[in-house]
């Protein structure tokens, strides 16, 4: 079983070695890496985000774990040569269309979320979001008016095959939770969303173990902070599912405690934690490995079959929080590599 190693930017090399440490840990019979350059550090040293090598590495793979993206130094670089087009690059190259991002809250971190602690406490629900669609990769540009104003453009599309796919993904991953699937759009203002809307409908009626609901957009962002204990699966577009998912990461106390895994039809991933590469503290042990530790452990469920072992390092992570341990996102003073060790002591 091979992983790709692609640490990425920022702290991505600092989470993506704590996330190295706990699998190495585990003694996994078989289990090999490699490493490669993306990102800013893949520019920097090829000339791209995503060299060819990096590329090769991951087709090759069995499971990719990726660390961050974002170099401020690539701030003024054309669109198609920053880090972030690494990770959009590595979507559309491998298909991975589908995106899984749990929200759960681990009870000892109750008081860290800035929602009630009654409300917290009842946070355990996914967000599938597609990846491959959306403004993200429609056509985009700049142009002038008529009557020569600059203008902006992104086109957001979504074709049925498109929905279809994603549509029985969510409601899978509904059926193996509690059969409940609330999907999110805007069906009352935009047509890509009508279209999401009837589709979802149609795959519904061969899911009639799942109970189906409907919300828009903005309504589903305001009930995220108001109930989120209502939630069991969410079902959203790539634009929508980019902004509720890191809502939901605040509502469990901070974005350094959310993993996600993006998957192909065939189940093979990339796994990342969904903050950002945060340069602001890169390089100084500031940063909260746990959402790569547990991307991590869902590599090791979806994509490698190794269930007990994502068991196990699900069990850490809440071992090492209920021991006290916290980084400074979690209001403590512990560094990365001492979070890891808690981490590791729990295993």
């Amino acid at each position: 079983m091979l992983i790709a190693l692609l640490p990425g930017d920022g702290i991505g090399p600092e989470v993506v070695a704590e996330a190295k440490r706990v699998l190495d840990a585990l003694a996994i019979p078989g289990l090999a890496y490699e490493d490669a350059l993306v990102g800013g550090a893949g520019y920097h040293e090829y000339g791209h985000p995503l060299p060819p090598e990096t590329l090769s590495l991951a087709r090759r793979a069995d499971a990719i774990l990726f660390g961050a993206v974002g170099d401020p130094r690539c701030d003024t670089l054309e669109r198609s040569l920053r880090p972030e087009q690494a990770i959009l690059g590595l979507r559309k190259e491998l298909n991975l269309f589908s995106n899984l991002r749990p929200a759960k809250m681990f009870p000892e971190l109750a008081d860290a979320s800035t929602l009630r602690r009654e409300v917290a406490e009842a946070i355990d629900l996914l967000i599938v979001r597609e990846l491959n669609g959306d403004v993200y990769f429609g056509e985009k540009g700049m142009r002038r008016t008529e009557d020569g104003l600059r203008e902006g453009y992104d086109i957001m599309s979504y074709n049925e095959a498109e929905v279809r796919r994603i549509a029985h993904s969510a409601f899978r991953a509904a059926r193996a939770r509690r059969g409940l699937l609330c999907s999110v759009d805007k069906a009352n203002v935009l047509e890509t969303s009508q279209l999401w809307r009837d589709i979802v409908i149609e795959v519904a009626t061969e899911y009639t173990d799942v109970a189906l609901s409907h919300m828009y957009v903005d309504n589903a962002a305001m009930q995220l902070v108001r109930n989120p204990g209502q939630f069991d699966v969410i079902v959203t577009g790539n634009l929508f599912g980019d902004i509720l998912s890191d809502q939901a990461s605040m509502c469990v106390g901070s974005i350094g405690m959310l993993a996600s895994a993006s998957l192909d039809a065939n189940g093979k991933g990339l796994y990342e934690p969904i903050h950002g590469s945060a340069p602001d503290i890169a390089g100084q042990g500031k940063a909260n490995p746990l959402a790569t530790i547990l991307s991590a452990a869902m590599m090791l469920r979806f994509s490698l079959g190794q269930a007990e072992a994502a068991d196990r390092i699900e069990a850490a992570v809440g071992k090492a929080l209920a021991s006290g341990a916290r980084t400074a996102d979690l209001g403590g003073t512990m560094s990365t590599s001492a979070m890891g060790d808690a981490v590791l002591a729990a295993l």
